[in-house]
């Protein structure tokens, strides 16, 4: 009886095991491919639920069904035009047949290492089928105005772009992964660096760019300035010109109204034209005469008839 019991127990543990590894459930992220020693049986299962499969016969292998990044190294590319760069690239890949990527590359780590192999091999050849402008600018600029100058018009003009050049890795990257189970959703250089030798001549490029502009608005400022100051003189010149013929005309109206006063105060009476000439001849000798002075006049003057009736 003993012995009957825990062959029963046995049994239970034996078929509580089998029921285990015979269920198994399949998340919304997930996809399962089943295999029978190693090698795949029947279609994939893509759909969320719970499954059965033989026990300790058969294996539930699990896949992402989700986006997956794939980083790039960063390598030093050749150019078209026989300068190198370092590309740094990024990519996002998804399994979208996962009984053909586990027969081509069992698991997502082989995936990433044959990812590597294309993508960074595409890379090099459409590097190195354009000149640099190609894999830095995406379109042409319109020079436009600023504050500091004109900008793009020394641009060189591109008929590619980086754009396009993403664009046809990702073409051909995913005619080669096609047959592998997976697709490249996107990709994008991640970052583009000159190494030193291109970096420097870029920047004396930059330089001569900035000197040349700024020699042309030193030019143009030096013609403003030249105008402004002419302008300035002429006006000056215009304003002192006006300036004394009105101080000219002030003083003839003065003067001609000075004549009629003294005319009309001099010919009132004989009384007032000697108090007049009285007043003249004492203002001479006020301005005249110190004692110092010596002078020799006729007797025909008027000063010698006032000088003669202080004797």
């Amino acid at each position: 009886m003993k012995t009957k019991s825990i062959l029963i127990i046995i049994l239970v543990i034996i078929t509580l095991i089998g029921l285990n590894s015979s269920v198994f459930v399949v998340e919304e992220k997930d996809q399962v491919v089943i295999t029978q020693f190693g090698k795949p049986v029947g279609e994939a299962i893509i759909e969320p639920g719970m499954f059965f499969k033989l026990p300790f016969i058969q294996d539930a292998n699990y896949f992402e069904k989700r986006y997956m990044e794939w980083n790039g190294d960063p390598n030093q590319v050749p150019t078209k035009d026989k300068k190198f760069i370092f590309v740094d690239t990024y990519a996002r890949w998804q399994i979208t047949d996962p009984l053909q990527f586990f027969k081509r590359l069992t698991n997502e780590r082989g995936a990433q290492s044959r990812i590597d192999d294309i993508l960074d091999g595409d890379t090099r050849n459409f590097i190195a089928n354009n000149d640099i402008e190609e894999a830095v600018r995406t379109s042409n600029r319109i020079p436009e105005s600023s504050d500091t100058g004109i900008i793009g018009d020394s641009l060189a003009k591109i008929y590619v772009g980086r754009d396009s050049i993403q664009n046809m890795i990702l073409e051909s990257a995913n005619k080669q992964t096609k047959e592998l189970g997976i697709k490249i959703l996107d990709f994008r250089f991640k970052r583009i660096n000159y190494v030193q030798e291109v970096q420097d001549q870029v920047y004396e490029r930059m330089k001569s760019e900035r000197f040349r502009i700024a020699d042309k608005f030193r030019s143009e400022g030096q013609g403003e300035a030249s105008r402004i100051n002419g302008e300035k003189e002429r006006e000056l010149k215009n304003i002192q010109s006006l300036a004394f013929r009105d101080a000219e005309m002030i003083k003839g109206k003065a003067d001609a109204t000075a004549a009629a006063i003294y005319a009309d105060a001099y010919n009132r009476s004989s009384k007032s034209r000697g108090l007049y000439g009285f007043l003249k001849s004492m203002e001479t000798f006020e301005k005249t005469f110190d004692r110092k002075t010596s002078i020799f006049i006729s007797t025909d003057s008027e000063l010698y008839k006032y000088l003669k009736k202080m004797d």
